[in-house]
């Protein structure tokens, strides 16, 4: 089956991976946008991830989805590897490729330095494969999300979905009804895929931070509950769904929550720094907003009614916030309050089958 491993095969297959290395502060981990090596002052952040399914953009997907991964972990993406699969040795799909990756680069503000590129046959579409590493003095994993902390969202839900829908499956989506104007639109989301900027905006507040992709927020959602061993309670009618996304999405029967996420940033910050975080993302000129907030959980060890928060995003909160997620277990997500532990199957894999 097409799509992410289920959290129980990831960890069997990490658990024969690896090696003990005392640099490595944040390693392969369900949840983890990005690895994290100790260079002294400095934090390493490196991170990979593949693009194949979406033809009409492949290469600039590529570039943005393995940015936002460092951007999401605290770090600005400066230098990137590119090893790229061709499904046969066709200039323009080679020219193509390079120009997408070249232009997402330089937009991101990171050097390609490296890769691979070869012919493979068996495929039908090129394959991309990308690393991105940058350094920061303040590594933020996905796990570090704090009891009482609110859940921001940038941009909206489905981002990356809209425009795929409004690209690959362009004539599926105006059978169904969407007019040429709103799928004009939503093609242009392929603009709107990067989340560095949003990151920079609220890394400085935040606890967590976290990049939504394939699954789109509800699996970004279980990562993160999963990984800080919080329950997340979000509601529905919180999440921003833009016009176009709703409009491609409900054509195609897809729920733009459990769809390709790139383009939203999913931020935990504590409460006292709500308004700080936001006026960020808006004099960056983002919008985002507050869709719901991290639980405690009853057997996460070391949350106590005594915690406290100085709102400087370096202590825990009181967990008040929490007690009505003490019926869950750490790593669910209550959605409306009904509780969601698996991550979803992204809703756009039957649409290529």
């Amino acid at each position: 089956m097409t799509g992410k491993l289920d959290p129980e095969s990831l960890a069997d297959f990490l658990s024969a991976t690896g090696a003990d290395d005392p640099a490595v502060l944040q390693g392969a981990a369900y949840g983890e946008d990005a690895a994290a090596i100790d260079l002294g002052e400095e934090t390493l952040v490196v991170s990979s991830d593949p693009v194949s399914l979406a033809a009409e953009a492949v290469g600039r997907l590529a570039v943005h989805v393995v940015c936002n991964d460092v951007a999401a972990s605290g770090a600005d993406p400066r230098w990137l590897t590119n090893t790229v699969f061709l499904p046969d040795d066709d200039p323009e799909t080679r020219r193509t490729v390079a120009e997408q990756v070249d232009a997402a680069a330089v937009e991101a503000g990171a050097a390609i330095v490296g890769g691979h590129t070869e012919v493979l046959g068996s495929l039908d579409r090129p394959l991309l494969s990308m690393t991105a590493l940058g350094t920061t003095d303040r590594f933020l994993p996905s796990g570090g999300v704090r009891p009482g902390d609110r859940l921001l969202l940038t941009k909206g839900a489905g981002i990356e979905a809209t425009a795929i829908l409004a690209t690959d499956f362009r004539e599926e989506c105006a059978a169904a009804g969407v007019d040429e104007t709103t799928l004009d639109a939503a093609a242009a989301f392929l603009d709107e895929v990067s989340v560095v900027d949003d990151a920079r905006a609220v890394r400085d507040v935040a606890t967590a931070l976290h990049d939504p992709t394939e699954g789109g927020l509800l699996t970004a959602l279980v990562e993160v509950a999963t990984a800080s061993d919080r329950v997340l309670a979000v509601e529905r009618d919180r999440v921003p769904v833009r016009r176009e996304t709703r409009a491609c999405c409900d054509a195609l029967d897809v729920d733009p929550l459990a769809t390709f996420g790139s383009g939203a940033l999913l931020a935990a910050v504590p409460e006292p720094r709500i308004d700080e975080a936001l006026d960020a993302l808006a004099a960056a000129g983002i919008e985002g907003a507050d869709i719901g907030e991290a639980r405690r959980a009853d057997d996460v060890a070391g949350d106590t009614a005594d915690d406290t928060d100085d709102g400087d995003g370096d202590a825990e909160s009181d967990g008040d916030a929490g007690s009505a997620g003490d019926d869950f277990a750490p790593g669910t997500v209550l959605l409306d309050g009904e509780p969601i532990v698996d991550p979803p199957r992204d809703e756009l894999y039957p649409l290529w089958e």
